[in-house]
């Protein structure tokens, strides 16, 4: 029997999103077709509201509902503590272990060269204008342990080497090829406290 065709398109839709495969696409637009009415109104006006009202920080780049960040404009943050992550969903994971108590710049991606990705494509210039506005003291590195993200630490070391008085990178006890998303609370918190010094 062919899937109706709306019933196709909202498959299509979920299998957009990054690791929804096409089985896992039909089940949530299965378990969509058992909504009621107000239910479904729910998930629209959600999707709306999101998009609507979710924007990025002026300062960090992050996600947020206010300009700037509740984070950014936290008079009890340690602003001369920058932590860099790779994408704004990367914050969430940290803030909730609670281990950092600095702020955050989000660079939006990684280097990759292969797919067209240099450090140009990446929110570098504002963490320039940051190091040379304010004073940072300690620059925190936490982009993914990938390949990728080797690139791009090494890339920052070399780039703020001598401008910011010491650079960090977060210790191995993040798995390599893991994504901070997915990182638990604990591995955070040993990944933050034996960070080490990312010189030569």
């Amino acid at each position: 029997m062919q899937i109706p065709v709306a019933l196709e398109r909202l498959v299509y839709e979920f299998s957009r999103f990054p690791g929804v495969g096409r089985k896992t696409a039909q089940r949530l637009a299965f378990n969509i077709l058992r909504y009621s009415q107000q239910e479904t109104q729910n998930l629209a006006d959600a999707l709306i509201e999101v998009k609507a009202q979710i924007r990025y920080c002026s300062v960090c780049s992050g996600f947020t509902d206010i300009d700037p960040c509740a984070i950014c404009s936290h008079s009890g943050r340690e602003h001369a503590q920058v932590c860099v992550v790779e994408q704004p969903n990367n914050i969430f994971p940290i803030e909730k272990s609670g281990v950092f108590k600095g702020v955050y710049h989000v660079l939006m991606g990684a280097i990759s060269p292969m797919d067209g990705i240099g450090p140009e494509q990446l929110n570098i210039v504002n963490l320039r204008k940051r190091a040379k506005e304010s004073e940072i003291k300690e620059l925190i590195i936490a982009t993914n342990p990938t390949v990728k993200g080797e690139a791009t630490a090494l890339f920052l070391k070399q780039e703020f080497y001598g401008k910011i008085s010491t650079i960090t990178r977060l210790a191995c006890g993040i798995p390599a090829g893991a994504d901070l998303e997915y990182v638990d609370d604990v591995t955070l918190i040993e990944a933050f406290s034996g960070r080490h010094k990312f010189y030569n």
